[in-house]
Order: C-alpha cells, then structure tokens, then sequence
C-alpha cells in the first residue's frame, strides 16, 4: 500500500499510513526503513518521498508480498485451463510463480521463462523441465536475450502463461524490460493460445515496453479489484477475462 500510494502522490506521511492502515507508528515506521533500504523511497520528517522513477520496475521481493490472495486465487484459476500432456511456456514474474507451485503433481511439459519458476518446478516428479537458454535479469531473475528468443523460436507450445508487468486498454500489455517484452512477443507467437494474469493493480497503467494489444490475449484472468468498467470496455472490444474469486 505504501509503494501504490507513492506512485500516486510521490509522498507519505507516517500519521496518514497509520490511519489508513490502523498499524502503529512504530510499524509503519519500521516499514519505511525497510522500502528505504530497498531503494523504493527517502525518507524525511514525518513520512517518506518516492525514490522511484515511474519507468522502474519495483523490486521482486516487493512485489511477491504484493496482493498476494488475489495472485493466488488468479493462479488458481489459471490451472484450470491447462490439461495434463500439455506443453507450456510460462513466464517470470510472481502470478506466474504462484501458478508454478500449483503445478507440482501435474503432468505436463514447461519452459519457465524465469530461475524463480524454474527453481519452483525443479523437484516436480511429473513436470518435464526445458530450460531456454539466455540471461538471467538481476533481481528478477527473468531470462532475455537472443538465447532466450532463439530456445522459443525452436518450439511450439498448447499455451504461453503470461504475466505483464502493466495492462491498460490503450496500451495493451507492457513491461519495464525491453528485453522482457521481446521474451513475451515471442511466447506469444510460438503458442496456440495465450492466457495473461494480471491482478487489479496492474490494470489502466502503462510501462516502457509495448508487448501487444489489450485484446490480443485469449484469455486474461484478474480479480475483482480490476475497475469493473475497464473489464466491461474489454469485453465489449472482443477480449475474454475471467474474474478470480
């Protein structure tokens, strides 16, 4: 909430958090040292200031304690719509690692586009593992790069599991990451079908990288904290989305 709320104001103050959250001082106090030391803001007297530049990407330890019942059940969800004997690319970022770990006594073939998945699906007995090749982003831990294109491009997969990291009806789906954005394009073209989770916080904003149309998806699954209008707009231009309870 501190990290939303900074991307909108550029500035907190302790007293208003405390209200907000009905949290003590000592805790939200205790909560901006930690963002401070993580890079996300600076603080001053009385409360914080972003220390963030709109085009960069939060941190993955940030955003993995992010909404994390809503990432869930939209993982949840996701499953449903992938068989056993299939074959799956999915993506880095930490819906699609929710998604990883509901797949561990599943049968199926995955490429994970991130150490993070990859490391997650490991030791699971019935989960033929292929590695792309490519460069893994610090922190993210993503892979890109022409590896990365080139390990896709040599495939064909039933479905790409795809999580942006921002969704807006006129920007489609984005990413911070150029190279993360071209990974994504190709899962995309190397799929029968795309499936993109993306929770309420990522709706209506826009990052660097264009990855492709809002209605491009076969299916975007949410949570009910998506702007109710933006799902129905979506809808009625020909995209599918499904809401996570």
């Amino acid at each position: 909430m501190i990290v939303e709320r900074l991307r909108v104001g550029d500035r907190v103050s302790v007293q208003e958090l405390v209200e907000a959250t009905e949290a003590s001082d000592m805790t939200i106090r205790r909560d901006l040292d930690f963002l401070a030391a993580q890079g996300v803001l600076k603080r001053i007297h009385g409360g914080a200031v972003s220390a963030m530049p709109s085009g960069l990407e939060p941190p993955h330890s940030l955003r993995a304690q992010a909404a994390v019942a809503a990432k869930q059940a939209i993982a949840r969800a996701a499953v449903e719509h992938l068989h056993d004997g299939e074959t799956i690319v999915l993506d880095s970022g930490t819906t699609a690692l929710e998604t990883a770990k509901l797949l561990h006594d599943r049968a199926m073939t995955v490429m994970p586009l991130s150490l993070h998945v990859a490391h997650e699906l490991a030791d699971a007995p019935r989960i033929r593992l292929l590695m792309p090749g490519g460069e893994a982003r610090k922190g993210e831990l993503s892979l890109v790069g022409p590896l990365t294109v080139a390990s896709l491009r040599a495939l064909r997969f039933d479905a790409a599991v795809l999580s942006p990291c921002a969704f807006s009806l006129d920007a489609g789906l984005t990413a911070f990451d150029l190279g993360d954005a071209e990974v994504k394009q190709e899962a995309m073209n190397v799929a029968t079908r795309t499936i993109v989770l993306a929770d309420g916080a990522k709706w209506d904003r826009a990052a660097l990288a264009y990855v492709c149309p809002a209605v491009r998806p076969d299916l975007i699954i949410t949570d009910d904290s998506a702007p109710e209008d933006q799902r129905i707009l979506l809808t009625q231009r020909g995209g599918l989305v499904e809401v996570a309870s």
